[in-house]
């Protein structure tokens, strides 16, 4: 009692919360110690106590940015671009401690283990922070945020106060993990929407927990968050977060992840030391590129675990082996590695499908083949990574239908739909048909065309194939074939423009996964290789940037293969 007292001494004269901290403490010597309304007040009077208020705790400032920039390379290797942003943000509080400086709201968005809670880590060490983590997925409850009201038994404060006391100050780095997966409104309300005031700079100063019931300072927590994809966040939830994208690493880039952090992490778990293994490098990239398909590392370093795993076992097989052959002589020396006859420390690339199995991936997207009416085309798959899509065509008797297949939405259908149109209006010009007003498809003999995208059990949608499609129709009326080292992205109109499409860091990483050496792009997105792609890469491949859909079929198929018919008039409607 005493000490719950002298707390409340401690908060600053004429604030909320020493009010409400005294009402309560008179109430509380009223009533007797036996009763339950003495245990509820005097629960609520110890978590009121136990948050760090502005008066009870200073924030500590320090010269940082030379060691926050040394902090995340110490623990991140790559993600250039995300340290320059975290360093720009984290430059505002450095200069100004004083309680008007806001605390950013960081939204960190990419594939699992690319980095993004490591990232949070990081940032609260180079601020010399305390760090919290609050982890929102599945979670379904308003009440989970904002707390019970202290009408309910066994009530508490939410996981924002709860986080806060743990800290026991108040400029805590946050990280609100997994925030697209939090559940939808229900019947408890919705907790996606408790937490527009929470990551709003502008209302969290007076933040306000149905237990605690006094406003509290939320201004100078700087919140984290992280989240897979932004499809299942709210509109005005991402209104308040400044959004950056991770994408996945290079192969280069997962090589050094694996030298410099998982295999020293994984000798360290499995009780060996570095001069007990050796992984070749042919061994290293054979794992990363044959038996992992990720834009993280996590399945790299169960990999790299299992080979780990694997000479441990062959480490104390043979030292129980040299141990019972020194019994049998009479001696009893310390054994190294070197008298160790049978263990073999290196491991290579042929060893690997003996410790880990057949590899899971054979390299089939680099075993291409120029064929007509085969064209290639960029995609982004499920788990944030890219890589390259066959887009098959041929033709069959019938009577000019297009068939589309490969478990396609209705935004790739209409982008076939809308290539094959293009293509009709355009035969004459590209020396197809004879006429003008001759169908390809029916003249001179009637045909469908079907147009499929393996494999048939993945999803597949979007518009960026419209360009692959274009090509891929063109090199089946024509009979040219598209080289087999160019891949394609990009979403065209009626009137043969080539617009934009997202993804293209991705989809670039795993054209050069593909060993792909040309790539044809929108015109719009050449600020997004500028920007996004690494230097290494952008000197390993050339980028073809097109405007419109007769650009594309030039490079594509190269200047001068397919025979124009002069320049065709581009008709455009005008309201």
């Amino acid at each position: 009692m005493a000490d719950l007292k002298r707390r409340i001494e401690a908060m600053e004269p004429g604030s909320e919360e020493r009010k409400m901290g005294v009402r309560e403490w008179r109430r509380l010597k009223r009533i007797p110690q036996g009763s339950v309304e003495n245990g509820v007040i005097r629960s609520y009077l110890e978590w009121l106590t136990s948050i760090p208020w502005p008066n009870s705790t200073r924030l500590k400032t320090r010269p940082f940015l030379a060691a926050a920039r040394a902090q995340l390379d110490a623990d991140h290797f790559g993600l250039e671009k995300i340290k320059k942003r975290l360093i720009e943000y984290l430059a505002v509080p450095s200069r100004n401690g004083k309680k008007g400086v806001k605390g950013p709201i960081l939204l960190f968005v990419g594939p699992p283990g690319t980095g993004k809670t490591s990232l949070g880590q990081s940032v609260a060490k180079a601020l010399d922070r305390p760090f919290q983590r609050i982890s929102l997925g599945g979670v379904r409850d308003e009440a989970e945020i904002r707390g019970h009201r202290r009408t309910y038994v066994a009530s508490g404060p939410g996981l924002i106060v709860q986080a806060l006391r743990k800290a026991g100050r108040g400029d805590v780095v946050m990280l609100l993990d997994e925030i697209d997966k939090i559940g939808q409104s229900n019947f408890h309300g919705d907790p996606a929407a408790a937490l527009l005031e929470v990551l709003d700079p502008e209302q969290n100063h007076t933040f306000n927990d149905h237990y605690i019931n006094v406003p509290i300072d939320l201004s100078q927590v700087l919140f984290i968050c992280t989240a897979n994809t932004l499809e299942s966040i709210s509109t005005p939830l991402l209104d308040r977060c400044e959004i950056i994208q991770l994408s996945g690493y290079t192969y280069d880039e997962k090589m050094h992840i694996a030298r410099r952090f998982l295999l020293p992490k994984q000798l360290q778990a499995n009780g060996l030391d570095a001069s007990q293994i050796n992984i070749t490098e042919p061994a290293l990239l054979h794992i990363t590129t044959r038996y992992t398909r990720e834009a993280g590392v996590r399945s790299l370093e169960r990999a790299i675990g299992g080979v780990v795993r694997y000479k441990a076992v062959e480490w104390a097989e043979s030292l129980d082996g040299t141990a019972q052959t020194q019994q049998q002589e009479g001696t009893s020396s310390r054994t190294s590695v070197s008298q160790l006859k049978e263990y073999k420390s290196l491991v290579e690339e042929h060893d690997l499908e003996k410790i880990l199995g057949i590899a899971r991936w054979d390299g089939e997207e680099r075993e291409r083949e120029e064929r007509r009416g085969v064209v290639y085309g960029l995609v982004v798959m499920g788990q944030g990574e890219g890589g390259i899509l066959p887009v098959e065509t041929i033709a069959v008797p019938g009577s000019g239908k297009l068939k589309l297949t490969g478990s396609l939405g209705d935004v790739i259908k209409e982008s076939g739909e809308l290539a094959l149109s293009w293509v009709k209006r355009h035969a004459y010009d590209l020396c197809i048909t004879n006429s003008r007003t001759e169908d390809p498809l029916k003249f001179p003999d009637p045909i469908d065309i079907h147009l499929h995208l393996p494999a048939g059990a993945q999803k597949k949608d979007g518009p960026s194939a419209g360009v692959a499609m274009t090509c891929a129709f063109v090199s089946l009326l024509t009979g040219t074939c598209v080289p087999a080292n160019i891949a394609m992205t990009g979403e065209i109109t009626l009137r043969g423009r080539v617009t934009p499409v997202g993804g293209i860091k991705e989809k670039v990483l795993g054209a050069h996964r593909a060993q792909v050496t040309k790539v044809i792009l929108p015109w719009a997105n050449r600020k997004d290789v500028e920007h996004d792609v690494s230097p290494e890469i952008r000197n390993e491949m050339e980028f073809v940037f097109v405007r419109t859909v007769r650009e594309a079929l030039e490079a594509a198929f190269g200047r001068g293969t397919l025979g124009w018919r002069g320049e065709s008039l581009l008709l455009e409607s005008r309201l």
